[in-house]
């Protein structure tokens, strides 16, 4: 039996039995037309093998046949099963069904997606609609921008992300992003951290298509609010990183500094995968006027076939004074993710200062030994 208070052990079993038993109980508790049996059967069929995703749409299709044949009674009981749920995702799999079963009755969906969203989110369901009328869809979602839900009004900014994590693309948003540009000017300078927060996600995901569309239209953006002002070094965030200059200069840096770099190392210099190495740099201001920095590190991943491949962390961003020298430290463990498995070798080590390497070591990734 899975206990639903603990962690589970795989993102994907967050829809695991427990789960479905919550969305079941919510159907019954709904209505009595809701079949308890026949979901469970379906939504438990296969289900071991599929990925969290898959699962949102394997029980987004054995709620069909669990609920009225009509598209709008089934929709009334969809909405009621909603507060019943208890889990994020488990409300994910439920808005899935309107996105499968709903896309020829638009309005009622887009009302039912309005308010499936808080419980859960409804960014994955709403992107079907995008795909078939984007115009239609996006008109819609710039009303949200107005509402008083911050939920709603994310769901404006992250359901039209050109590169929405998870989500099916929508090409025409991606080419284009004067098509969703209105919803994000009219979220620009939300309360909400939780929208401010996709809406630098959806800048960001510009950046990869379309960085001279984007640096240009962060350019015209009034940095006197706060909030607007974090989007748009959120936003830029990627562009930063690879130092490009226009994005330097709207968060008021210079391309390069005036600096020497000393004592720049990873200790120590020979780690097992699963270990932690310690990155060390010393930095001292040549100039005779104080500099913002951004300091970021690059490490050159070994890869099979002696190739590698990059990837830039943040650091520390700060102000160095006129012939200042500041000690920058981090640590990192050195281990395998989903996204990134470590191959034995040399990692080569860049330190970036405002979007130029400025100093270069290395470490080296041991063999992995078996157990005894």
């Amino acid at each position: 039996m899975v206990n639903e208070t603990a962690a589970p052990a795989l993102l994907k079993d967050i829809l695991g039995p427990a789960a479905l038993a919550v969305i079941a109980e919510a159907g019954v508790s709904a209505s009595p037309r809701f079949d308890r049996a026949g979901f469970l059967e379906a939504a438990t069929a296969s289900l071991s093998g599929l990925s969290i995703m898959e699962r949102v749409r394997h029980i987004a299709d054995a709620l069909a046949p669990a609920l009225p044949d009509d598209y709008p009674a089934a929709l009334d009981i969809i909405l009621a099963m909603a507060p019943g749920l208890t889990q994020g995702f488990q409300a994910v799999a439920v808005t899935e069904f309107v996105a499968r079963r709903g896309r020829e009755h638009f309005d009622l969906s887009m009302a039912a997606l309005a308010q499936l969203t808080r419980f859960g989110t409804a960014e994955f369901a709403i992107r079907p609609f995008l795909a078939d009328d984007s115009a239609r869809t996006l008109a819609v979602m710039r009303e949200w921008t107005g509402s008083t839900d911050e939920h709603l009004r994310r769901l404006a900014s992250e359901g039209s992300r050109p590169r929405l994590p998870w989500g099916a693309r929508v090409p025409a948003i991606k080419a284009d992003p004067t098509l969703a540009a209105h919803i994000l000017e009219a979220l620009r300078a939300d309360g909400s951290v939780y929208v401010r927060k996709s809406v630098a996600n959806h800048l960001n995901d510009i950046a990869k298509d379309r960085p001279e569309w984007l640096l240009d239209r962060l350019a015209t953006w009034p940095q006197d609010d706060a909030g607007t002002k974090w989007i748009v070094r959120h936003a830029l965030r990627t562009l930063i990183k690879k130092g490009d200059p226009g994005a330097l200069a709207l968060i008021g840096v210079a391309h390069g500094a005036d600096v020497d770099v000393r004592l720049f190392a990873a200790t120590p210099a020979r780690v097992a995968l699963g270990g932690e190495i310690a990155i060390g740099a010393q930095v001292v201001s040549t100039s005779a006027q104080a500099q913002k920095l951004v300091v970021d590190y690059r490490i050159h991943y070994a890869r099979a076939g002696g190739k590698t491949a990059a990837k830039v962390f943040k650091l520390k961003t700060f102000e160095l004074a006129a012939g200042e020298a500041v000690s920058l430290g981090i640590r990192q463990t050195i281990r395998d993710f989903t996204t990134r498995r470590h191959h034995p070798g040399v990692h080569a080590l860049d330190l970036l200062v405002n979007g130029q390497t400025m100093a270069r070591s290395e470490f080296l990734l041991l063999e992995s030994t078996a157990p005894d």
